[in-house]
């Protein structure tokens, strides 16, 4: 019989069963139902709801299922519905009657909340522990390629040199900003609703502060219909792992194209690389490839879930239980794509001298002729448009800007000196932006000496 089968007259249908149990899923949450069940029957205890003695007996029988859970030694029952349902009949069987004591002054309803925040909890420490050591690998990275000069893209054209540090470092500040987020959305998920009850709380003089403490919680929720119908701390992650998700497929499009032929820039290791069923001599990218996928499918966990709280009135509604295998989805991809990546960079190999040679084309070093004239009180947007002349003439001659001689530059005003070809080498054009945030190396390694303080400063 049900455990809330006293008003019913005859039993579910067969098909209702299975399409009504969560347990096939649900069953993940076992460690934090039972640690929860064994902080409320230590509460009702220590409140006098139960005996002492009730509440240890309790706690015992509590603490062997979750051993026996752990052992692979339980199985658990469709027809128990779901992990809470299945942990408490497990119990009563082991210990008796008393075991039906354990739900006393509370509900699934604030239970499965509860579960569910003490879960993504754990699973955010670790998706920071993931994301952590993704950025020590990228600082270690900047710190080796402080001089590896590379062209800089605006719209996929070539724009102006940099080195392959300050690129490295635009996904730091990405990522740092991911980590941010994580931690303000695990301060607003830290807090209970365990003594919401159903809806409307309970009449037992129940310690909702003990029972939180116990757990971690820095409180306890302030309305019990808001504390049973919340997912916003779910949606919350949901929407932080998305964003990270498309810093990490930015990226990895990134290294999929600097992997191809044309460009070169890169070389994946054989370990983070596959090859064609047809095509012998293929080195595909396949891992970059697959987390630009995996980036769609936590889009569409955070949108699933949006979708199913968007019309619930309150407070629970069986539609929330939709909410856990998005949940899982997320939080299982985010964390394999973090655990892939981190390897997958830190034994990639760089083509400097191939950088180097695609940082002198496509007149990269344009601006910094626009802003030699400058210097030299030519207003910018004529040294602009004289400059756009230059390039459109060296382009028909097939050669860079650094190749047109002198007496070339004098023709077209008097204003060029020898000096000139200093200011538009490569080198010379990224050493010379030491504004904070450009790419010069010593500003670079300072940003990285900043950023790790600032990794630092934002773990828990």
């Amino acid at each position: 019989m049900k455990l809330w089968g006293g008003r019913f007259e005859k039993t579910t249908d067969v098909l209702v069963e299975d399409f009504h149990s969560s347990i096939s899923f649900d069953q993940r949450l076992h460690k934090q139902d039972i640690l929860g069940s064994v902080a409320h029957a230590r509460m009702l205890g220590s409140v006098g709801v139960i005996s002492e003695e009730e509440a240890n007996r309790l706690i015992e029988g509590l603490e062997g299922i979750l051993q026996d859970i752990q052992a692979g030694k339980v199985e658990f029952e469709i027809g128990a519905e779901d992990i809470h349902m299945n942990v408490e009949k497990l119990l009563t069987e082991r210990i008796g009657s008393v075991g039906k004591k354990l739900h006393t002054g509370r509900s699934r309803n604030d239970q499965v909340a509860l579960d569910l925040r003490l879960y993504l909890r754990s699973e955010i420490d670790e998706t920071k522990n993931l994301l952590e050591k993704l950025l020590q690998t990228l600082f270690n990275i900047s710190e080796e390629h402080l001089e590896t000069w590379m062209p800089g893209y605006t719209h996929m054209q070539k724009a102006q040199p940099i080195t392959f540090a300050h690129h490295m470092m635009a996904y730091v500040q990405m990522f740092l900003r991911d980590l941010d987020r994580l931690k303000d959305t695990r301060k607003r998920l830290n807090i209970s609703p365990l003594g919401s009850g159903a809806m409307a709380g309970t009449t037992f003089p129940l310690d909702r502060e003990k029972v939180a403490l116990e757990l971690g919680f820095d409180g306890v929720t302030l309305n019990s219909l808001d504390g049973v119908s919340d997912r916003d701390f779910a949606l919350e992650f949901l929407a932080t792992g998305s964003i990270l998700m498309m810093h990490l497929s930015r990226m990895c499009e990134e290294l999929v194209i600097w992997s191809t032929g044309e460009f070169q820039f890169i070389s994946m290791d054989d370990g983070y690389s596959t090859g064609s069923s047809i095509m012998p001599q293929k080195k595909n990218p396949d891992v970059a490839e697959l987390v630009r996928g995996k980036t769609g499918r936590v889009y569409g966990d955070l949108v699933a879930l949006l979708t199913i709280m968007k019309g619930l009135p309150l407070a629970y509604n069986k539609d929330m239980q939709e909410d856990k295998e998005q949940v899982f989805d997320a939080v299982d991809t985010i964390q394999k794509c973090l655990l892939v990546v981190e390897p997958m960079l830190r034994t990639m190999v760089v083509n400097r001298e191939v950088m180097a040679c695609g940082a002198k084309g496509g007149f990269t070093n344009a601006t910094d002729l626009a802003d030699y004239m400058a210097k030299k009180g030519v207003p910018f947007r004529e040294a602009h448009e004289l400059v756009g002349r230059i390039v459109l003439h060296c382009s028909k001659k097939g050669i860079g800007l650094e190749e047109l001689g002198l007496s070339d530059y004098q023709e077209l005003s008097p204003i060029f000196e020898a000096d000139l070809f200093e200011a538009i080498g490569i080198e010379y054009c990224v050493r010379a932006r030491k504004i904070t945030g450009g790419p010069s190396p010593e500003t670079v390694a300072e940003g990285i000496r900043v950023s790790r303080d600032v990794l630092e400063k934002l773990l828990w």
